[in-house]
């Protein structure tokens, strides 16, 4: 497994998946730009947190996940959510609060769950990802299921008493679960480095017996091409695996906090060059795959489907007072 990949590198990918890529990469983005814009005019109640720059890891590690494989994320978990399944009409309605929203306007930006389609939930907390994952997978292995589960935290997340107590308790019943570290450098304003006496998270996971590699979390090959072996070798029943995916947000926090102050304008810039959706789309053209124009088309139709499920959301009705109790309460 390589522990990373450049634009450069060469790839047994196909036309078609390479495309699909661009296409899952282009869908979050569009939708994560749609709903900075609602935080904005006030549509969004709540907090949101986008996740503009860090598309490639969702995208290259759901690509290989089946319906009933589970996915279990954070605070950041649009783009998870999308990557997995939930139809983007649905998750910009549950951020409007919306009825027709896949947690039924009860969750918002951080509750989204859809386990129709494998989306187990996100949360607000940092770090329960990995132990819920943790125990989806021990529910696998037990009840001799072909199924993984994933767990995407950040890198504040692996400072935290679960990633140790998930990754051990993981490597020792040789779970099918994947462990996913996005780490976007910064623990909300904290500089990770600054907090990590060993800022490799990869590292980290190699004490516990676990196969783990750093990738350039930007490069949407180098994650699939991981995530594959990975999800593999879970299925084969060879345990879990530790990726780390170094990337960046390149918009604020949550919608609303200051971007800059805390790190540099001239470090998100260039971050911002080094988008995935950017280096992707240099590639496919490149190397003759897909024209500017081909690109471009598919990109216009994603911004059409974004634009109807903006309006889909914007019209759905908001929640009957009448089922404030609905999913507390067991019959």
């Amino acid at each position: 497994m390589p522990s990373g990949t450049t634009a450069e590198t060469a790839t047994r990918l196909s036309r078609d998946v390479l495309l699909r890529l661009f296409r899952q990469m282009v869908q979050i983005r569009r939708c994560e730009e749609q709903l900075a814009r609602s935080h904005a005019a006030g549509l969004i109640h709540g907090a949101c947190h986008t996740y503009v720059g860090e598309e490639a890891v969702a995208t290259g590690v759901c690509a290989h996940l089946r319906p009933e494989d589970t996915v279990l994320s954070t605070h950041r978990g649009h783009g998870h959510a999308l990557a997995k399944g939930v139809p983007p009409r649905e998750l910009i309605a549950e951020l409007f609060g919306r009825a027709n929203g896949c947690s039924h306007g009860r969750g918002g930006s951080m509750h989204i769950f859809s386990p129709e389609v494998g989306m187990l939930g996100t949360s607000g907390i940092v770090g329960p990802s990995i132990l819920m994952a943790t125990g989806a997978a021990y529910g696998y292995k037990l009840l001799k299921q072909d199924r993984v589960s994933v767990a995407f935290f950040g890198d504040g997340a692996s400072n935290n008493g679960a990633f140790h107590e998930g990754l051990n308790l993981a490597a020792i019943w040789k779970l099918p679960v994947l462990f996913v570290c996005e780490n976007n450098q910064y623990a909300t304003e904290v500089p990770f480095a600054s907090v990590a006496g060993n800022p490799n998270v990869a590292e980290r996971g190699k004490a516990y017996g676990i196969p783990s590699y750093r990738l350039d979390g930007n490069d949407v090959i180098a994650v699939y091409e991981a995530a594959e072996e990975a999800i593999r070798r879970a299925r084969d029943g060879k345990g879990p695996t530790l990726l780390e995916c170094v990337t960046y947000r390149t918009r604020a926090h949550s919608e609303g906090m200051r971007d800059t102050g805390y790190r540099r304008r001239e470090e998100v810039d260039a971050w911002r060059e080094k988008c995935p959706i950017k280096q992707l789309r240099a590639r496919l053209v490149a190397d003759r795959l897909a024209t500017g124009t081909e690109l471009d088309q598919i990109e216009s139709e994603i911004q059409a489907t974004i634009d109807e499920a903006f309006e889909f959301a914007k019209n759905s009705p908001w929640p009957d007072p009448a089922t404030v109790t609905d999913h507390i309460y067991s019959n």
